[in-house]
């Protein structure tokens, strides 16, 4: 291992690099909006090439000004707009399509408008044409008139439609006809972002085509709030979340001055869980309502006659801060990135690296023995500590780089990712505000412009994340995860036994046996190049089956019978897989739930099983019993084409991206979702085959006389003055290892200690207990069990069916054919001799190395 010393990076107010320098990362995806348009960034906007953090205010809806027009005259407006800007707000919401003055007057002070457009949603509108229309063209009016204007930040088709007109029309069509809006809205606009206006009583709705989603939330207790938010961002998935509307009326909940300790922690706090944006409601406390100024109202940030109350300051301090409000002292992080031949996008790895906004950080570069341009390119970044070594493989690299790490969390993103700006932050926040001690968040897919990539993307087997529930999760990504250092050196670090996937899995999952939880931030988004052609794509699904079948050697609670894993959260992501039945919809006595929630689907356990590689090889055997027994073609046929059909049924039932699509990729998702458990499940079966067996001969350690106990011939007994079993099963479990046979040990679920795979056929388990007879007298019994593995349990069962299947189709003269389980059983005798003679010996070699004394039976 070479460490390649490079000068340290440039600090500035504790932060390495300055405001300047927060540019876009270099994604290859085509930007075609322009430049002072905003526009999506994965759950974040843009505008130009900054980050774009929507710090809004309400205002209006007012009574009608000199020429007839809801909003204060242009002098008001000036001045009223001067007010927001020194407030450090950079967006204003409207509730009516205003006139041409308004936007440019906005464009002037450097603001953006967030426009939303009415129309009669008060009504039962799905079963009424007249309304229907109406909508359309208000909404195509405001799209022509106003969506084309660069001040315009986005337009929403509609605000807080009634849940009870939802639920009488549907939830369904209700979605649809949004769709429809937002697609007149592109047809006028294409390069203005649309939304409609949620709030929680129609949280189940749900449309496709918007650019983000909005919630008007108004919860005051600031945990609720909290785990609303986080709630909602995983209604939002990967589109930015905007809080639309959040405010505090003090005519009715209190005085200005409780009004502004609300405000200023519950803003700080949506900021803190990642929203894209929030709106105070509302900048003042004038208010008119279909031609009626309401006086008993007071939620504005000034009063009626523009004097501020205490809010404002309150507010115009956590706009500053925005997006990063949080007064807590953040650790020191230490970020790792691991690459083998990564040189394609290491480049753009770093610069995005450069780009984060975080007081404490370091980067650390472990390159894996590559052969390609890396080292070159990492010449351009001095700042970025650089480690060279040869090939080890990923999990070693993780290894040398924690252990070279200087931050109190480590995290660990990979060469093909690239960082939002303020990823370390909501990264750490689970951790520090959240007590885990681990967190992870999304990693999205880079529009690549190709349909086949979608294919890939929209195909089973991607990494992502598992949730236990809206906050902790099961298992994060590997290429966007943190943990507390000394958490990671307590469990030892990564299994270097894996090398190209599935450390991550073993690495969570050895912190939660020890009682620990993993965070989630949904907002700590990384953007993940993934494979992109069907080549790459089963290359991979083949890594990941050589993962699982590790992985259950060593966490067998973790996984089935046939070796496929076993989640107990809920797989996020896209909605892949095949579903039955409907959505479930809660809507509260009579429809008046506060809180209507939507319960999905889940893919079906049953589809799953019917396209695995099991399904497949009983398939085949059904065929060939059809040899003997004709009727059962029509069964194998039946068998044979369900899982096409089911491949199609996926395919159907994903939701396909709307800005490109191909004729094809229906067809294509469906051939991955044919091949990729086929793929995955071999590359299983082909480990699992491989990984339990060794050279008796090269290893043996044969004993002439074993320490066995007279009562039990398959207890061994080992006397230690001071040490119990622990250190005795430690010494073996490193013997072991370094003898390269393949083990597992109990994962807390077990009644045995230690279980070695001798051979293809036999297993051999070690169950220990340690007597005190006195303080310094310790007696360690050693149970040791040979079992027949589930391998020869299998073929032991397919030798009687083919004796029984023989004897059948050609007695008498099939007679020999009785010898096959006799001659099966006896080579499985002679194999486990052999083994059991060598496991043996290993033991008493080891317990004798680890100073534990055999223990001989008294001679008569």
């Amino acid at each position: 291992m070479t460490v390649v010393q490079t000068d340290p990076p440039p600090a500035s107010d504790g932060n390495p690099f300055t405001a300047d320098t927060l540019l876009a990362g270099s994604r290859k995806r085509e930007i075609v909006t322009p430049m002072d348009r905003v526009r999506r960034d994965g759950k974040f906007f843009r505008l130009g090439e900054l980050k774009f953090c929507v710090r809004g205010v309400t205002y209006g809806s007012f009574a009608t000004n000199d020429d007839g027009e809801p909003f204060k005259s242009p002098a008001q407006t000036r001045a009223d707009f001067a007010l927001m800007k020194e407030l450090n707000a950079n967006t204003v919401r409207i509730y009516r399509t205003p006139p041409r003055w308004f936007l440019d007057l906005a464009e002037e002070m450097g603001l953006k408008v967030f426009l939303d457009i009415a129309w009669g949603k008060n009504m039962v509108f799905v079963e009424d044409e007249a309304i229907l229309d109406d909508a359309r063209e208000r909404v195509r009016n405001a799209a022509r008139e106003c969506g084309n204007h660069p001040a315009v930040f986005a337009l929403s088709v509609v605000n807080e439609i009634p849940p009870d007109i939802v639920r009488y029309t549907s939830a369904k069509d209700v979605a649809e006809f949004i769709d429809e809006l937002v697609g007149i809205v592109k047809e006028e606009a294409p390069h203005c972002l649309t939304t409609f206006a949620n709030f929680p009583p129609t949280e189940y709705l749900q449309p496709h085509d918007i650019d983000f989603v909005t919630y008007n939330v108004y919860l005051h207790e600031e945990n609720a709030l909290r785990n609303y938010v986080v709630r909602l961002h995983h209604i939002a998935g990967e589109k930015p979340l905007v809080l639309g509307e959040y405010g505090i009326d003090t005519y009715r909940e209190g005085d200005d001055a409780r009004q502004a300790e609300i405000l200023g922690r519950q803003f700080s706090a949506v900021y803190d869980e990642g929203v894209a944006g929030a709106f105070v409601f509302s900048f003042t406390d004038e208010w008119n309502v279909n031609g009626y100024e309401v006086e008993d109202w007071s939620f504005g940030l000034v009063r009626r006659d523009r004097t501020r109350k205490p809010a404002f300051d309150t507010m115009r301090e956590v706009f500053k801060r925005a997006p990063q409000t949080t007064t807590l002292k953040l650790p020191r992080v230490s970020v790792i990135v691991c690459s083998y031949n990564g040189g394609s996008t290491t480049e753009s790895c770093l610069r995005s690296m450069k780009n984060i906004r975080y007081p404490d950080f370091e980067v650390v570069f472990v390159d894996d023995g590559s052969t390609d341009n890396t080292q070159e390119i990492l010449k351009k970044f001095p700042w970025v500590r650089n480690i060279k070594q040869k090939n080890m493989g990923l999990s070693y690299a993780r290894n040398v780089g924690m252990q070279a790490a200087t931050g109190e969390i480590i995290v660990y993103t990979d060469s093909d990712c690239e960082a939002d700006e303020d990823w370390l932050y909501y990264l750490v926040m689970p951790m520090v505000r959240g007590g885990h001690i681990g967190a992870g968040g999304p990693n999205l897919i880079p529009d690549e412009g190709s349909w086949l990539a979608d294919c890939v993307g929209l195909s089973p087997g991607g990494p992502t994340h598992v949730m236990l529930d809206d906050r902790t999760a099961e298992h994060v990504p590997g290429c966007n995860m943190g943990y507390w250092r000394w958490a990671a050196m307590e469990i030892n670090g990564f299994d270097s036994q894996f090398r190209k996937a599935g450390d991550d899995v073993d690495f969570i999952w050895r912190l939660q046996h020890r009682g620990h939880s993993i965070g989630f931030a949904p907002a700590a988004q990384v953007w993940h190049y993934r494979r992109n052609t069907v080549k790459a794509y089963l290359k991979q699904q083949r890594g990941y089956g050589e993962a699982e079948a590790l992985l259950k050697y060593k966490h067998p609670d973790h996984f089935n019978t046939l070796g496929a894993g076993l989640w107990r959260g809920r797989i996020y992501g896209a909605d892949i897989g095949i579903r039955f039945g409907k959505d479930v919809i809660y809507h509260g006595v009579f429809g008046t739930g506060f809180f209507q929630t939507i319960y999905r689907r889940q893919a079906s356990v049953l589809a799953m099983m019917l396209m695995s590689i099991e399904w497949m090889l009983l398939t085949m055997f059904v065929w060939i019993c059809a040899i003997a027994f004709t009727p059962l073609i029509w069964l194998g046929g039946a068998m044979m084409i369900t899982p096409p059909i089911l491949a199609i049924i996926a395919a159907y039932q994903v939701d396909l991206p709307t800005k490109r699509r191909h004729w094809l990729m229906r067809p294509m998702i469906a051939y991955l979702h044919l091949r990729q458990p086929i793929v995955r499940g071999l590359s299983r079966y082909t480990v699992r085959l491989k990984a339990k067996t060794f050279d008796v001969e090269k290893l043996s350690v044969h004993r002439e006389k074993l320490p066995f106990d007279p009562k039990d011939r398959s207890v061994l007994l080992y006397w230690n003055r001071y040490e119990d079993r622990m250190k005795l099963l430690e010494a073996l479990k490193r013997e072991v290892s370094e003898r390269g046979l393949r083990y597992r040990i109990d994962a807390g679920w077990r009644d045995w200690d230690l279980e070695i795979y001798g051979s293809r056929y036999v297993k051999i388990r070690l169950r220990t207990v340690t007597e005190k007879h006195s303080s310094e007298n310790h007696i360690t019994r050693m149970q040791i069990r040979m079992l027949m593995s589930t391998f020869c349990k299998v073929l032991m069962a397919a030798s009687i069916f083919l004796a029984g299947f023989i004897g059948y189709m050609m007695w008498p003269f099939s007679r020999p054919a009785l010898l096959i389980p006799v001659v099966w059983w006896a080579m499985y005798l002679v194999n486990r001799t052999r083994v059991s003679r060598t496991v043996l010996g290993l033991v008493d070699q080891t317990a004798e190395k680890a100073g534990y004394y055999a223990v001989w039976p008294k001679e008569k």
